[in-house]
């Protein structure tokens, strides 16, 4: 196990109250036991536990680690501008990446699916970082790179012609059937845990549409059916409606951003059993920042386009019993700030129990990964422990009682834990 702080893992958390988000229930007063980076036991009171240092948590609630679906932990913040890209070497975008990861773990997040570097795999290096314990990270799900089309939403578009890009930027771009699924062979034998499409144009990248298709579903399915010969699921990146559609009858796992999308998609989306991982707290800050540092004009106008367009269908998708996956879109805003999004799913419909879920069972389905997002025994002992006000009877077990102000999420969180070491 990677120790992150000096000393030795703790033994057990006597917890004041920990959330069950299989049953989407809160149980007062729980202990819980580790083996080593694992949970070991989840018993009821102050039991008796082995020697060794102990955690004491008995006026938090305690959630399983977080995990967001949507982050690029490597590289700069977005600036509005693709030109900045090109003076940071990938060095530059590893070491800034480590700050990021930091910051991401800090922020309660114990796993992150990376969707996405413009240099290949340096997503890749960094999670070989984190699980070697040369540097302090979330556990990495990696894209590698995109596959997109030439000039399309992950390209490093907007020059002129006789600018050369970095080979490393462009090796996921295709433009065929064939392209496509020797597109995901190169980013498969590069590291990479899953598959990134971009399948329709990008709100950031200069001269694309958000609303229209860049691939098409023969393109889309041939990357599902070569990622799946890897034994990995493919994440797609769509804004436009049909875009969207094109994606799950593909077979994708999950619709990223998902902004323009009717109810014929979110209903194709609903019996295809796709994810749609809406970063819908991110709008907020690109319409401040992009003012405040005056990206182009045709930058904010997708901004404002699909900011309130997306809310809405999220709120659609909810009503239509679409699977539900917490993603923010991280490194659009300083990373750290993931947590922010909890509250604004509540805003948009969800229970504080769904948004908990969202960021935690849920999400490590949509991972396929069965060892984080449940407090269980076999799990890894990621969790993160969140004061709770003095005015809440110790005994409750109302969940919407416990977790009833999620705006405060970030000021009250005390601990985080990876694999029963101490982060925060």
């Amino acid at each position: 196990m990677t120790r992150l702080v000096a000393g030795d893992p703790f033994v057990a958390a006597h917890c004041g109250w920990l959330v069950d988000v299989v049953t989407g229930t809160v149980t007062p007063n729980v202990t819980l036991v580790f083996d080593g980076d694992r949970v070991a036991d989840v018993l009821a009171g102050d039991a008796v536990t082995p020697e060794g240092p102990i955690l004491d948590l008995t006026g938090c609630v305690v959630t399983p680690g977080l995990i967001d679906l949507h982050t690029h932990l490597a590289g700069i913040e977005e600036s509005g501008s693709y030109g900045d890209l090109l003076v940071e070497s990938q060095a530059d975008d590893a070491l800034v990446g480590v700050h990021n990861a930091r910051r991401t773990i800090e922020a309660g997040f114990t796993t992150v699916r990376d969707v996405g570097c413009f240099r290949a795999f340096t997503d890749v290096s960094m999670r070989k970082a984190i699980d070697n314990g040369w540097i302090v990270g979330p556990r990495m799900h990696c894209a590698g790179a995109y596959v997109t089309c030439t000039g399309g939403g992950g390209e490093v578009t907007g020059f002129t012609p006789d600018v050369g890009v970095p080979d490393a930027m462009r090796l996921g771009v295709a433009d065929s059937v064939d392209e496509v699924r020797r597109a995901v062979r190169r980013i498969m034998a590069g590291g990479a845990d899953f598959i990134k499409v971009i399948a329709t144009g990008a709100v950031l990248a200069p001269g694309t549409n958000p609303g229209a298709p860049e691939f098409t579903e023969d393109e889309i399915r041939g990357a599902v059916d070569e990622a799946a010969n890897y034994g990995t699921v493919v994440a797609a990146h769509a804004h436009g409606a049909e875009g969207i559609k094109l994606a799950p009858r593909a077979g994708v796992r999950s619709i990223e951003h998902g902004s323009f999308a009717d109810d014929e998609a979110l209903a194709l989306m609903a019996d295809r059993d796709t994810y749609l991982v809406a970063d819908v707290w991110a709008g907020d800050w690109m319409e401040e920042e992009g003012r405040k540092k005056e990206w182009p004009e045709a930058t904010m106008r997708k901004v404002i386009d699909t900011t309130e367009t997306q809310r809405d269908a999220f709120r659609r998708a909810l009503g239509l019993g679409v699977r539900i996956g917490f993603g923010t879109d991280s490194g659009i805003y300083p990373h750290g700030m993931n947590v922010h999004q909890l509250a604004k799913h509540v805003e948009l419909g969800m229970t504080p129990i769904a948004a908990i879920r969202s960021a935690t069972l849920w999400a490590s389905e949509c991972l396929d990964n069965d060892e984080v997002g449940i407090l269980e025994p076999g799990r890894y002992a990621d969790l993160v422990a969140i004061e709770v006000d003095a005015g809440i009877d110790a005994r409750s077990t109302d969940a919407a009682e416990v977790l009833s102000d999620l705006t405060q999420f970030a000021s009250q969180m005390r601990h985080v834990v990876k694999g029963a070491a101490l982060v925060r």
